[in-house]
């Protein structure tokens, strides 16, 4: 973020930096205007990576829950929605561990109402055979893939951002999507010759 950002952050009282400052500060009020702000897009994340409504809804709730616990520490450096993205990528992570793949699925498929509305870059799908395809083939990706996936092509984050996120370089992040993108290209290709078996 560079200076003149900054700057114009600390001037405007409702940005969600400022909000959190005051949070951190003891105006936790204000933490209902960040989750207001955030609650719709950190589920989509969940979702994409959980497939399930109920669990995504309570790790929204966790991301928030470890907002107040640790508000303390919040500096402000950076953009704030890095920051929040890396509670939850890291809440993901701890969920994943302690409960890895035994959770069934919710056959929910519309994943168009999931993406946020100022994504920058969104995979879109032609129908909902195209959709199916698509999240099929995510969940054939490593976690780091498909982290970095759903983070740079339905949450819109910058390669930069996501490396801040993922606490890696910001070619790593460059290397995961190009490499991600090849294999979710080949593993539809392998879906749809077996879908004409």
């Amino acid at each position: 973020m560079n200076r003149l950002t900054k700057i114009f952050d600390r001037l405007d009282s409702n940005s969600d930096n400022a909000l959190m400052m005051k949070v951190r500060d003891g105006d936790l009020d204000k933490l209902g205007l960040l989750f207001e702000r955030y609650n719709r897009r950190l589920f989509g994340f969940f979702y994409r990576l959980t497939h399930r409504r109920d669990i995504s809804e309570d790790l929204v709730q966790g991301v928030f829950e470890r907002i107040l616990k640790y508000r303390e520490s919040y500096k402000g450096d950076g953009a704030f929605s890095t920051w929040i993205f890396q509670i939850a990528r890291n809440l993901h992570i701890d969920y994943y561990r302690k409960y890895s793949k035994t959770d069934t699925e919710d056959d929910f498929s519309d994943w168009d109402s999931l993406e946020a509305d100022d994504s920058e870059i969104k995979l879109k799908s032609e129908d909902e055979r195209n959709r199916l395809l698509l999240k099929r083939a995510l969940d054939q990706l490593d976690e780091e893939k498909k982290q970095t996936l759903i983070l740079s092509r339905f949450e819109g984050f910058k390669y930069k951002e996501i490396a801040e996120i993922m606490d890696c370089t910001e070619s790593a992040v460059k290397v995961r999507v190009f490499r991600g993108i090849n294999e979710l290209k080949e593993i539809v290709s392998d879906l749809k010759k077996e879908e004409e078996l």
